[in-house]
């Protein structure tokens, strides 16, 4: 696999361009934001409300999107993936210009076609792997996230060395710009979310607090053991490893991992890591929550409101309110970004 660096980036590419990033969430805020401190042309695109203020107050230019496309000759996408499709016809298609360079963040309106650019534009995605506030605080600090790098669409033939260049202005370059293709950054970011990142941590979560708590032990002791300490151990991990866990550890939870661990995840669970990875791979989970978001969305805010009356989240507020430092220096202030 193909990584590039800042050396590798020319921002001059960039230069006399206007950039429009649609969105200003947590992704959107960010990309804004480090394009303005490495010196670019930006502005945002977003509908008139609080996110515009919060835009305006940072000492970004907010237009309304279609005037922002109109405006722009890089415009990149940061709405969340279920509104990108009708975005795009209402505000995106008619607006933007021939040769112009259409980027989104992640690949999945492209790689299922709810979004089929015409051949006259260049696509392009550069994705980075934390989130928007982590992009934020990294390059803030001088440093950066890893990113990925991928073309769909090269009419103009130097589609590359433009997404080479805007990733490497929001930070990406500190940390490596690794270069792949739309099918493989969505069909592994969507196994990623699911199985590991998001539902398979947070169900262990779940399931391992209200099996302690079902055996009689206090819940706050629950909530350290099966929350709080995740932190310590990923932290671990993140810098050097599992075996880098390992060593850190002590020869008790070494030997309770090694020998437990396989009892937990095991060649059941193997059996449906490999269903849902065809789920995405088919299209099946893409459809479904398309359809999901048509409908309103029944399932997905029920089980949401499910999640947020779990005791653990109860239980959590207050011995978090116990702890104050865990604020200081916190990636997510909801009044600014």
């Amino acid at each position: 696999m193909e990584v590039f660096y800042d050396k590798d980036a020319d921002l001059q590419n960039l230069r006399g361009k206007t950039i429009a990033v649609l969105g200003y969430g947590s992704q959107g805020h960010a990309h804004a934001l480090n394009l303005k401190d490495s010196g670019m042309d930006v502005i945002v695109g977003i509908r008139p409300g609080t996110s515009w203020d919060k835009a305006e107050k940072c000492g970004l230019k907010a237009m309304p999107t279609a005037d922002a496309v109109g405006a722009a000759s890089i415009v990149m996408v940061l709405v969340p993936d279920e509104v990108q499709s009708k975005l795009y016809l209402d505000a995106i298609a008619p607006n933007i210009q021939s040769g112009s360079y259409l980027a989104f963040g992640h690949g999945f309106n492209i790689h299922f076609g709810q979004i089929v650019p015409p051949s006259h534009v260049n696509v392009f995605m550069v994705a980075p792997k934390a989130p928007g506030h982590l992009v934020r605080s990294s390059y803030t600090k001088g440093g950066g996230v890893p990113m990925l790098l991928a073309v769909h669409q090269d009419p103009n033939g130097d589609t590359e060395a433009i997404g080479l260049a805007y990733a490497s202005a929001i930070g990406g370059g500190r940390a490596g710009i690794l270069k792949t293709d739309f099918r493989e950054e969505t069909e592994t970011d969507l196994f990623g979310e699911q199985v590991v990142l998001c539902g398979g941590l947070t169900a262990l979560i779940q399931q391992a607090f209200e099996t302690l708590v079902e055996a009689g032990y206090a819940p706050e002791m629950a909530y350290f053991e099966c929350l709080h300490e995740v932190k310590l151990i990923v932290d671990l991990i993140y810098e050097g490893g599992i075996s880098n866990m390992r060593y850190s550890v002590s020869t008790t939870a070494k030997y309770g991992d090694i020998t437990r661990g396989p009892r937990i995840v095991t060649e059941k669970t193997r059996k449906e890591m490999r269903a849902i990875l065809r789920e995405i791979q088919s299209g099946a989970f893409a459809r479904e929550w398309i359809l999901e978001n048509q409908a309103n969305r029944p399932v997905y805010n029920a089980l949401l409101k499910k999640g947020e009356r779990h005791p653990i989240e109860e239980v959590g507020t207050k011995l978090r309110g116990m702890m104050p430092w865990l604020q200081q220096g916190a990636l997510v202030d909801r009044t600014k970004n």
